[in-house]
């Protein structure tokens, strides 16, 4: 079978491969080319053996976009059985047979019926067969043949991303890199020049150039200022067929922005200013503004303002505002406008951030001269002193000037000052003052000790302008005088015992004065008048504390003389629940007579006395050293350490019945105690009250008869 193939445009020329197997018999066969559907004279190739019979093909190729009126020709398939008669039936399948590709089964020519991308698909694989037509027995076996599709310059190239941003630094040299672009063709890269693509620029020269094989985008232009021209539009092509005419072509746009960099110093747009400043402005407060202006942005355009010299350098200072790039002068001491009119300042202005690389170019700072002109402001009245401390001593006569207050106009017309005292509604008014000469004098009478301290305060205000007025505060002390006599810190109530020892201290007394130091102590302490001839205390002075000592001398005790005429009941009071009227031993009262009359332990009476355990001079003290309220507690603890007492409760109540009296002892009890050779029978007269103290004595006496 013989396969006539076309091949298109492509100026190789195809080969026709003949393929044969030998069974030992000769076939005689010719093979017939035809190129672009133009017939060319055949080459008949003679063979001497016998193949069987088989494929004779070849690769197909079909040409892309075919746009003709009539189906495109592909090839023609024929087999050496084929007679010419129409037996032979050929056979088209695989992928498009039947829809893109077609066979004319008598005579085996294949077509192309539709239009073919090869972007789409670049080739089809098909089988062909031939049978008999009449009995659909295989006259050759089935092959496998394919046909391709052949390329066309029909794409353009592309660029996948674009438009495209980006930036360069201002002042960049030359040939400095931008960005680089890529163009893509989908055309057959293997084949012609059809996706072979170069680079041009079309728009942005002179400033950009673009290497035509890699797409590399650079600056073409030196020192490009950002504050001249900032962006720039850049067209860059894509043409495919290596540049050549007829060529297809894609473009993009590529947006380049010149970042700036610190190539401008500051400059201020004037040589002179002036400010006009009042005398009233206040300290710290920002008075005026000056302003550079740098062609540069962000921190290239930052600038530092300074005050580098001038008369005005240390009445005013400036400091910079990072927002608004503005030099904000205060004012750091306080203006006068009758001492100094007008201030000079030079004000620099200097970039802090410098780029080396331009620092040969110019110095990046400038200077200006600001002048200042003070304004003249009516002021108030300033006081010589912004406060005063005066003196003036209590109980001083009503008028009595205290100290005087001074203020003046600081203004050229030194307006005449009135002053007056601020006092609210409810406060007592101690002092006044002289409205025209300041003179402060007293109100009222001081009384230091009621008052040491005054705080007032002073208006001035001009006698023409009453609205401008200053305050001072006015201090006074009021200065002590002796007008007050000592006391006693206290009230004392000294108590001693009647055999306190001679020279025992029984109170420390202290005085108090309401007057200061100087007045007030040191203090003198003395008996009172009527006191004098006491020989039993004695005082003595101790810086201001007295401290009181007892003289009193013993002196012995007389017997009880009682007398019809003066009767004194002493009434002994029992309240004992166990011995009843009988147990009058139980009660010692001679102790609280005299206390030095019982310091030896007696044994009870009534009970028989056993061994006292503890000696009693290891846990009481002596007589001497403590008082009545002492002596009373001594025998409370006696009591409860006494181990020969009754068993059961026992109420002793002991009473303190004064101090001794230099006569002796008028009680009847003591006598127990003397050898005195006094009658009791006479108590048998006194009231029933008595009887049993009669019946004691008597009993006594009896005794003592006996």
């Amino acid at each position: 079978m013989k396969v006539m193939s076309t091949s298109c445009i492509c100026p190789v020329l195809m080969c026709l491969c003949f393929v044969q197997r030998c069974y030992g018999a000769s076939h005689q066969s010719s093979i017939k080319v035809t190129r672009n559907q133009t017939k060319h004279a055949a080459v008949e190739t003679e063979v001497h053996h016998r193949p069987k019979r088989g494929w004779v093909w070849n690769q197909f190729f079909v040409l892309e976009e075919h746009l003709g009126p009539d189906p495109q020709y592909v090839g023609k398939l024929h087999s050496n059985s084929d007679k010419g008669d129409g037996s032979v039936k050929y056979i088209l399948t695989g992928e498009g047979a039947g829809r893109i590709f077609i066979i004319d089964d008598t005579t085996g020519d294949i077509h192309a019926t539709t239009s073919l991308d090869r972007e789409q698909k670049s080739q089809y694989v098909l089988h062909a067969q031939a049978i008999d037509r009449w009995t659909n027995e295989a006259l050759e076996p089935e092959s496998e043949f394919i046909i391709k599709v052949q390329d066309i310059n029909d794409n353009a190239p592309e660029f996948s991303d674009g438009p495209f941003v980006v930036t360069v630094p201002e002042m960049s040299d030359v040939g400095t890199s931008v960005l680089q672009v890529t163009a893509t063709d989908a055309d057959d890269p293997t084949y012609g020049n059809s996706a072979r693509v170069v680079y041009s620029i079309l728009q942005g020269q002179p400033y950009f150039s673009v290497d035509p094989k890699t797409g590399v985008i650079r600056t073409a232009l030196p020192n490009m200022d950002r504050e001249a021209r900032e962006h720039y539009s850049v067209v860059i092509q894509a043409k495919d067929m290596a540049g050549q005419v007829g060529g297809l072509s894609g473009s993009t746009t590529v947006n380049i922005t010149l970042t700036d960099v610190n190539d401008n110093p500051p400059r201020f747009p004037q040589r002179h200013y002036q400010l006009y400043v009042p005398e009233s402005a206040q300290v710290g407060t920002a008075v005026g503004k000056i302003k550079a202006i740098d062609a540069d942005t962000g921190l290239n355009a930052d600038i530092k303002y300074l005050i580098v010299n001038g008369d005005g350098a240390e009445i005013f200072d400036i400091a910079t505002d990072g927002d608004n790039r503005e030099g904000i002068i205060s004012l750091k001491k306080p203006l006068n406008y009758e001492k100094k009119k007008h201030y000079t300042l030079n004000i620099e202005g200097r970039n802090p951030h410098v780029d080396d690389r331009f620092s040969h170019l110019e110095l990046f700072k400038d200077y200006t001269t600001l002048k200042v002109i003070v304004g003249d402001v009516d002021e108030s009245p300033l006081f010589t002193l912004p406060s005063y401390i005066m003196d003036v001593y209590e109980n001083s006569k009503i008028g009595t000037l205290v100290g005087l207050v001074t203020a003046h106009d600081p203004d050229s017309a030194n307006s005449l000052v009135r002053y007056v005292i601020e006092y609210s509604e409810v406060e007592d008014q101690y002092f006044n003052i002289d409205a025209n000469t300041g003179a402060i004098r007293t109100e009222k009478v001081l009384d230091r000790e009621e008052m040491p301290w005054y705080s007032i305060t002073v208006t001035a205000a001009e006698a023409e302008n009453p609205s401008l007025l200053s305050n001072a505060t006015v201090d006074i002390r009021v200065l002590d005088v002796n007008d007050n006599a000592p006391e006693l810190a206290q009230e004392y109530d000294v108590v001693v015992c009647e055999n306190a020892k001679e020279g025992k201290i029984i109170e420390t007394i202290r005085a108090v004065d309401q007057d200061d130091s100087a007045n007030g102590p040191r203090f003198h302490f003395s008996l009172g008048d009527d006191l004098l001839i006491n020989p039993n205390f004695t005082i003595q002075n101790n810086e201001v504390i007295v401290v009181l000592f007892v003289t009193l001398r013993r002196s012995r005790k007389e017997p009880l003389k009682v007398s019809e005429e003066d009767i004194r009941e002493n009434i002994v009071t029992y309240d004992d629940e166990g011995g009843g009227e009988q147990d009058t031993e139980a009660f010692d009262i001679t102790a609280l007579r005299n206390p030095s009359a019982a310091e030896d332990f007696k044994y009870r009476r009534d009970v028989r006395p056993e061994v006292f355990q503890t000696s009693r001079h290891q846990i009481l003290p002596s007589f001497d050293s403590i008082n009545i309220q002492d002596c009373i507690k001594l025998r409370l603890a006696e009591a409860n350490l006494d181990t020969s007492g009754p068993p059961y409760d026992s109420l002793q109540t002991y009473a303190f019945e004064g101090h001794r009296s230099e006569a002796g002892t008028v009680s009847p009890i003591d006598s127990l105690t003397t050898n005195s050779d006094k009658d009791f029978n006479d108590l048998d007269d006194w009231a029933p009250a008595f009887q049993k103290l009669a019946e004691l004595y008597g009993e006594i006496e009896s005794e003592r008869t006996t």
